[in-house]
């Protein structure tokens, strides 16, 4: 089997560099047949590639460990659930993923290409398929997961403890699929400038793969903040990992993209700020897969110890060189097809919202840098931790949730001080409400006041929009559900928009309750002792010892009071792996709208005493509600609108006659 894996492997490889030469020498030699070609050949390398997949997954499961790989990264007594994600657990099976997502993807941008960007697909295909031949030699040569070993050992290594967690399932995979996804609208957008098109013909395309993309990347980091809350053991969900950073610094142009691309594709402007955006946000993806492949910085996150990573960071350079190049040779062809008319406008509000995400991102990427930087060049490694990150990217996020309840308010071209004054003036009441209740609860300092209020704006600004569209829709005779659904449906990505905004202010509600107000205490207890947290009492009924083959277990049981009341049995403990010297902690979690209880349970000793760490996590669910929410969004602005097809068939049916 293993021989059938590296056999599709090499074909694969094979399939990638035709794809890629003869659609560029077929474009250039005017060879259609060349082109369509190529073409196929790009189709059928997935497949080569989904079958060394399943050929990597059946060794899993089966426990062929004569694979280095796979005695690397299991054992016997592995749940048999994890064997099937196992596979991409290290280097070797990422890098598998990461190219059979990447030309699966591509062969499906190529095979759905509208007629708009086919005069550019050859170019597109060219660098889709380099970057998939890219990945699969850097596999075949440096991390071949279909290696044999010499004589294969009665039992495997195992997996790293901090991956055994259901979110295995969900998190890598989307966080993987979001940053190689990136080079789908990157592809597009430097076949439109190798082509030399000079108008917006690649827009529409490719702001749908950065929304599809977006989207990804979105719930693959909200997923990545869930895992870590329930396993690190720290009570928190974002500390400003290196690695953290590198999924978060292409989030960041990517998310400043699909806004501004909505600006070309309706006035013909920000075409040079639309191109250096996907540019950066390819850039910064690879950057990402540099951190996570032997990057200098130390990170839980990363795949071990690896010497790839320079691959990774000349790949790096060569694409950030190339496609800049580019860009400055077709400078002239990106001119905008209209000019900024007021400051007071839609346009400058998306123009704004580019700048604030760009800042971000330049302090976040400095942040992670400079340890580097000080090493270099003084011998010292400073560590940048989250201090750091709060007081100076906090800020600038505060101000993209203001920008979300004003922006919606400003009219296309210009507005007038006055008439923004007049639309903001329920929204500004909305957040002054919502600070002052803030304040009533318990804010007690004038930071996160401010947060909860400016999240009470922005929504009162989102909200005003929709009762605005909806009542004019009334009042021609529709019902208040009816003239909704048309709203939305009217125009699907302002509203799916509107949507992906409230799962943002979700985020930063969420962030704000628990970044100001969780609370936490240690206990050391024995069996039937009571330790109290605000109003949650826990008492400690005993412990229990699970020995397996690979790791120990150890739970605590306990019971959750809440005002004198019985709410909730938890089970908080930790399972010790020697193999790693490594603990992999589950939290006891009580979770409601307001607030989680959160139990860490730790220490346990001889005679049946528990170190026990509780915190109170305000607010926490609705980050997780965030994604959800962010989601739908995503799929209302990009459904199709069959209205207006269905209007353009019958003019088509009807012209003949007519004429």
């Amino acid at each position: 089997m293993a021989d059938l894996g590296s056999i599709t492997l090499l074909l694969s490889l094979a399939l990638a560099v035709y794809a890629a030469l003869g659609s560029l020498v077929g474009q250039w030699k005017r060879a259609p047949d060349l082109v369509i070609s190529a073409r196929y050949a790009a189709y059928l390398t997935p497949l080569m590639l989904a079958i060394s997949t399943s050929v990597l997954v059946a060794a899993f499961v089966t426990h062929n460990f004569e694979l280095r790989y796979v005695a690397g990264h299991s054992n016997l007594a592995m749940d048999p659930w994890l064997t099937w994600v196992a596979f991409y657990a290290g280097n070797e099976g990422s890098m598998l993923f990461l190219s059979l997502i990447f030309a699966a993807v591509s062969g499906l941008a190529i095979w759905r290409a509208p007629d708009e960007v086919r005069p550019a697909l050859p170019y597109t295909t060219f660098v889709l398929m380099s970057i998939t031949v890219f990945f699969v030699a850097v596999m075949m040569t440096m991390a071949n997961p279909f290696f044999e070993l010499p004589v294969a050992p009665a039992d495997g290594q195992g997996i790293n403890p901090l991956l055994t967690h259901v979110g295995m399932f969900f998190h890598p995979p989307m966080l993987m699929a979001g940053l190689i996804g990136l080079g789908i609208p990157f592809a597009f957008g430097m076949g439109h400038l190798m082509a030399g098109q000079t108008g917006d013909e690649w827009v529409d395309t490719a702001r749908v793969w950065a929304l599809i993309v977006w989207a990804t990347l979105t719930i693959g980091l909200l997923l990545g903040a869930w895992w870590a809350y329930t396993i690190l053991g720290w009570g928190g969900y974002w500390a400003w990992d290196p690695v953290e950073n590198a999924g978060l610094l292409p989030w960041l142009p990517l998310t400043a993209f699909v806004h501004s691309i909505m600006v070309q594709r309706r006035r013909g402007m920000f075409r040079m700020w639309n191109m250096a955006l996907i540019i950066l946000a390819w850039g910064f993806a690879m950057y990402g897969m540099f951190m996570n492949r032997g990057g200098p910085v130390p990170s839980v996150h990363s795949f071990g110890q690896s010497t790839m990573g320079w691959v990774f960071l000349v790949f790096l350079g060569v694409n950030l060189l190339g496609a800049f190049a580019l860009f400055f040779w077709r400078y002239s062809s990106l001119k905008s097809a209209a000019a900024l008319e007021s400051h007071l406008s839609r346009e400058a509000a998306f123009l704004l919202n580019n700048l604030l995400f760009l800042m971000i991102a330049l302090v976040t990427l400095w942040g992670v840098v400079y340890p580097l930087v000080t090493d270099v060049f003084r011998g010292v490694t400073i560590t940048v931790g989250r201090p750091y990150f709060d007081v100076v990217a906090g800020p600038l996020f505060l101000a993209l949730v203001v920008l979300m309840g004003v922006g919606p308010l400003l009219p296309w071209r210009r507005a007038s001080g006055q008439s923004l004054l007049r639309l903001m003036r329920i929204p500004i009441m909305v957040g002054l409400g919502t600070a002052l209740v803030s304040v009533a609860l318990g804010a007690a300092s004038f930071i996160p006041a401010l947060a909860f209020g400016v999240c009470g704006m922005a929504a009162a600004g989102i909200a005003r929009e929709w009762a605005k569209g909806a009542q004019v829709r009334h009042n021609k005779g529709e019902n208040y559900a009816l003239a909704f659904t048309r709203l939305v449906s009217s125009n699907r990505p302002r509203y799916g928009g509107y949507i992906a905004h409230i799962g943002i202010i979700m985020v930063a509600f969420a962030a704000t309750g628990s970044s100001f107000y969780s609370v936490q205490d240690d206990f050391s207890l024995l069996p039937g002792e009571r330790a109290v947290l605000g109003d949650y009492e826990m008492e400690y009924l005993g412990s229990t010892t699970v020995v397996k083959s690979d790791r120990i277990e150890q739970r605590a049981d306990v019971l959750l009071y809440k005002n004198g009341d019985l709410i909730k049995q938890l089970q908080p403990g930790y399972a010790f792996y020697p193999s790693f010297s490594m603990a992999a902690t589950r939290a006891g979690i009580r979770q409601t709208p307001v607030e989680d209880l959160y139990i860490l349970a730790s220490e346990f000793s001889e005679d049946g005493r528990a170190l026990f760490r509780l915190h109170i996590n305000p607010l926490i669910i609705w980050l997780w509600l965030a994604g959800p929410v962010m989601v739908f969004g995503t799929v209302v602005a990009l459904w199709p609108e069959r209205q207006k097809a269905a209007v353009a068939i019958s003019t088509l049916r009807v012209a003949p006659a007519t004429a």
